[in-house]
């Protein structure tokens, strides 16, 4: 009889344990996520994503915090926030190739393939033909893994939207993956309230822009 209770008691205590780990995960992720939709400039962003990673070098299991890390890195990188643009894409490529030894999904390959376009965008001329297979690799797989996840197709459509008309970009050209992912958003739900939800103020500005 005290054998079992004492199995009881310690089963409780790993119980609670474990929810008061994850509770304090949650709102950690939850406070870093409202920071990171408030910040605009290079010191802010860096803060923000050297949270992230810290969550995610203190939950070893949880891809999410490495994810949200490496997005803003790349975002970084893209709006040459931060100091050096390849620097910044190094430092994303790291970050979400931790996400990615613990998770590979279709949201890591979003990051991938923003990662490969931040660095084509340094000198797109030059690297065009080096990043573009990565690229639409990266893509095919983030499809291919969730075919319900709307990302890859507002990514295509910026993308195309941003490319001149001379070189198969342009508002004809992006109409179809803004379409795509339009209606991927109306039915689209987050696993949770910290997992993805971002993209589609980036489709709206695309129609509307374009008048679509």
């Amino acid at each position: 009889m005290k054998h079992l209770l004492f199995l009881l008691i310690a089963a409780g205590t790993l119980h609670i344990s474990a929810f008061s780990q994850s509770d304090r995960y949650m709102g950690a992720m939850a406070g870093t996520l409202h920071e990171f939709a408030a910040a605009s400039d290079g010191a802010s962003m860096a803060a923000v994503a050297a949270k992230f990673e810290r969550i995610g070098d203190a939950e070893k299991t949880q891809w999410l915090p490495y994810y949200y890390a490496a997005l803003t890195k790349a975002r970084m990188s893209m709006q040459g926030m931060g100091g050096d643009k390849d620097a910044m894409a190094n430092e994303a490529e790291t970050l979400i190739n931790k996400a990615q030894a613990i998770q590979k999904n279709s949201e890591n390959y979003c990051v991938v393939y923003m990662i490969a376009s931040a660095r084509m965008l340094v000198d797109p001329q030059s690297r065009y033909m080096t990043y573009m297979a990565p690229m639409t690799e990266a893509l095919d797989q983030a499809k291919k893994l969730d075919p319900s996840n709307p990302r890859p197709y507002a990514l295509l459509a910026i993308a195309f939207r941003n490319t001149p008309e001379q070189f198969g970009g342009g508002c004809k050209a992006a109409k179809p993956d803004a379409d795509k992912a339009l209606s991927l958003y109306a039915s689209f739900q987050p696993a949770s309230p910290i997992s993805p939800n971002w993209g589609k103020d980036i489709v709206d500005g695309v129609v509307n822009g374009c008048k679509l």
